[in-house]
């Protein structure tokens, strides 16, 4: 799926328009591009502060959001590269705690344009390339970069000994790409999806991962033991939990107890230890207790289990009504939006879904919390059709009330003709969650 990008400022829009012209138009794996573009560029991502490298199916953001406080509560600054954006481009590229400005970006994209002519780079790979100047450019004390796609051929892993990566929970996903026939990777599909997330181990950097299956770990072990990365695995080096209204994590360095995530859903307690774990095994930075205690309670992420704020669309629903967002669009992430709902009520759904992305393994764990659904099209974007989702859970999961609709919009406003009691949730892809806070004038800063 290609990426797009729109933006009020004219400068930028005439840079992204541009990049629109030049990229291939979809998503490339590969370092060939990338190394030749910040080749012509000086090589800005060797001038990088300690850079923290974190991949993953899903997680990967929360678990940068969870760095990003932690560093920031210690009193340093860090730049920040994440994607996909929701709202506004900007939202990729942070430089020293702060968006990137409009004229800044547009100039620097200008730049990284001139010097792609002929090199046919990826939308993402010019991104990173911008991403990765502006950091070089700017002075902070620590950096932090979230993989795109994958992490063996992704655009970002030409960094070179960053001070930490990170794997956080991993599973199918993007299977046109990660599962593509190659010789001398794993057959078995969860174990290529561990084959490509542990591409990203440097020598001589630590390689934090979470638990996975037996297979799993033997496949990341066998990536870091080529890369002489040292390995350190959840269960063995360090460990967390969550009792008694508490978090509770340990290595070899001592015991903490922290306060548990602001952010909904036990998983987010998964992603926070994993950044906590990647700041207690590198060198780079001194990170005391009380930053990682400040960032569980600090750290937001949006379209992740998000309140939506009052806004155009909270207002079509009476008061007292919640409204969840979220852009998870996986099997493993319809499990974790489950367990969260599993002790209330259903939910009326507000569903879009990207044409490749599986629909069945999404829905499948929520549809016993269903009440109602409305599908959506994803403007801009292949997506699944909406009466095809709606034939989908009533002929196979049991939901009786479900419609197709052009919008988020009419169908809050129908959820609210029928009076229908209980919280809403949006859900299916991130492209959509944008589009909903955009248009309940909550834009992420």
């Amino acid at each position: 799926m290609p990426d797009h990008a729109h933006s009020t400022d004219p400068a930028v829009q005439a840079q992204l328009d541009r990049l629109t012209m030049l990229s291939p138009g979809r998503d490339v794996l590969g370092l060939e591009r990338i190394t030749a573009l910040l080749d012509r560029l000086g090589n800005p991502h060797l001038d990088l502060p300690p850079v923290f490298h974190v991949a993953g199916t899903n997680g990967k953001g929360s678990t940068c959001a969870f760095l990003r406080s932690a560093i920031e509560a210690a009193g340093k600054t860090t730049h920040v590269y994440s994607s996909p954006h929701l709202v506004r481009f900007n939202e990729r590229i942070r430089v020293a705690g702060q968006l990137i400005d409009d004229a800044t970006l547009a100039t620097l994209l200008s730049e990284v344009l001139d010097y792609a002519e002929g090199l046919q780079a990826s939308f993402f790979e010019v991104t990173t390339a911008v991403a990765f100047l502006a950091f070089a450019r700017s002075p902070a004390d620590a950096c932090i970069v979230e993989v795109g796609l994958g992490g063996r051929l992704d655009a970002t892993n030409v960094l070179v000994r960053p001070a930490a990566c990170g794997i956080a929970s991993l599973g199918i996903d993007h299977e046109a790409f990660l599962l593509a026939p190659e010789a001398g990777t794993p057959d078995a599909p969860l174990d290529r999806i561990a084959f490509e997330k542990a591409g990203i181990a440097k020598a001589g950097s630590p390689l934090v991962i979470q638990k996975y299956t037996p297979s799993m770990f033997d496949t990341i072990a066998a990536a870091a033991h080529r890369a002489n990365a040292k390995l350190l695995a959840r269960g063995t080096h360090w460990d967390a939990a969550v009792y008694e209204g508490h978090f509770h994590y340990r290595d070899d360095k001592g015991k903490l107890t922290l306060p548990l995530p602001r952010m909904p859903g036990t998983h987010q307690a998964d992603n926070a230890a994993l950044a906590i774990a990647m700041l207690r095994h590198q060198s780079a930075l001194a990170i005391p207790e009380a930053a990682l205690a400040a960032a569980m309670e600090w750290t937001r992420w949006p379209a992740r289990m998000q309140l939506l704020a009052d806004g155009p669309l909270k207002t079509k629903l009476p008061p007292g009504r919640t409204i969840w967002l979220d852009g998870g669009h996986n099997p493993d992430a319809g499990t974790a939006i489950a367990k969260l709902l599993e002790n209330g009520p259903p939910v009326h759904v507000i569903l879009g879904l990207l044409k490749n992305k599986d629909a069945v393994g999404f829905l499948k764990p929520l549809a016993s919390k269903i009440a109602s659904l409305h599908a959506v099209p994803i403007p801009g974007h292949e997506h699944h059709d909406p009466k095809d989702l709606c034939l989908l859970v009533q002929d196979g999961m049991g939901v009786v009330h479900a419609d197709p609709v052009a919008s988020v919009s009419e169908a809050l406003d129908r959820i609210a003709e029928h009076g229908s009691n209980g919280d809403v949730l949006i859900c299916g892809s991130l492209y959509l969650a944008g589009e909903v806070l955009r248009d309940n004038a909550q834009i992420p800063d």
